[in-house]
């Protein structure tokens, strides 16, 4: 049998070929896609005595915290996917708060809309009354199921399974609204979630005054944009989330001098991150204005062996100065 041995200059030239061949196949299938498709699947939900709403959703697509969740205290939580009307968000936000039911929301959408039948959305007011729509022209599998408090829908699934799964984690797992809905979404995953694979997920959940400092309504916002396991990844976030939704609600009160409202919040953020010098620190401060003094030195003493650096704030700290008396707190920042 006869052989034929390409030299390097002609492997080069064959090599260079494939590659303009293969570029161009991919290129080609990329330019086949219809980019305004987010299919995905989702979950809104609120919780009525905590005055929360929000929304988790994963998809085999670039950031779709981009584009699917939309949230507002108070008003309620939509996810907007397949074909996404971004515009559903705020404007069925808008239209939750003038007073429409979600049922209302819908028709309104139907009516106003000339590819009504290309979207897919759920919606949960903060009443806890809900709808799901999945249009007829939506891509298979494709559906979802509502109830009180939550809606879950989604596209291009593996199957119903997706979405029943999500529903009865939902209903099934106890603890913060950010733990039930990122149980659902999980739970999704775990039935086969959207049938291209994983990419991107986003959770958030709004509460009045729950943002940085009281001044926004933001709990929870995180994101994974590209990632080989978000859900791995948004799970890891969450667990830093929660601990910082805490953490804003404590100082939010510390700084508007309700301490006895403050402390227990505080007190959740120290169990949640009982390594974090920094949290200990805030701890320290906020135990101090409660009058809990020896409880104060505590947390200062964790704190600044965690991180010495500290010190040097605590000396010139005004919040502190009922402990600078202390013999333990001058050991403590010699």
């Amino acid at each position: 049998m006869n052989a034929t041995i390409l030299s390097p200059r002609s492997f080069g030239v064959l090599f260079l070929f494939l590659t303009v061949c293969a570029a161009e196949s991919f290129s080609q299938q990329y330019q086949s896609l219809d980019h305004n498709l987010v299919s995905t699947f989702s979950i809104v939900g609120c919780d009525t005595l905590a005055g929360e709403a929000g929304v988790a959703v994963a998809s085999r697509f670039f950031a779709v915290g981009t584009v699917v969740p939309w949230a507002r205290a108070d008003i309620g939580a939509i996810a907007t996917q397949s074909f996404a009307n971004t515009s559903y968000g705020w404007r069925g936000l808008d239209l939750l708060g003038s007073g429409k039911t979600p049922e209302q929301v819908k028709e309104i959408f139907m009516q106003s809309d000339s590819e009504f039948q290309k979207r897919q959305f759920g919606i949960v007011a903060a009443d806890g009354n809900s709808t799901t729509f999945t249009g007829k022209e939506c891509l298979s599998w494709a559906g979802g199921r509502s109830g009180r408090t939550y809606a879950v829908q989604g596209n291009i699934l593996t199957g119903e399974p997706v979405v029943a799964a999500m529903e009865s984690v939902f209903l099934k797992t106890k603890g913060t609204l950010a733990d039930r809905l990122y149980a659902a979404l999980c739970a999704g995953d775990q039935q086969g979630g959207d049938s291209r694979g994983r990419q991107s997920a986003a959770l958030i959940v709004v509460k009045k005054n729950a943002g940085y400092g009281g001044f926004n309504d933001k709990a929870i916002d995180i994101r994974v944009d590209d990632h080989p396991d978000p859900f791995r990844e948004l799970g890891r976030l969450l667990n830093y989330a929660q601990m910082n939704y805490s953490w804003n609600e404590a100082w939010t009160f510390f700084t508007h001098k309700q301490f006895e409202r403050a402390l227990p919040c505080m007190e959740r953020t120290a169990l949640l991150a009982p390594e974090n010098p920094e949290v200990l620190y805030d701890l320290t401060v906020i135990r101090t204005a409660a009058g809990k003094i020896s409880g104060a030195l505590e947390a200062l003493e964790k704190a600044l062996m965690l991180n010495p650096k500290l010190k040097q704030q605590a000396s010139a700290d005004g919040d502190l100065n009922v402990l600078k008396p202390e013999a333990k707190f001058r050991e403590l920042v010699k």
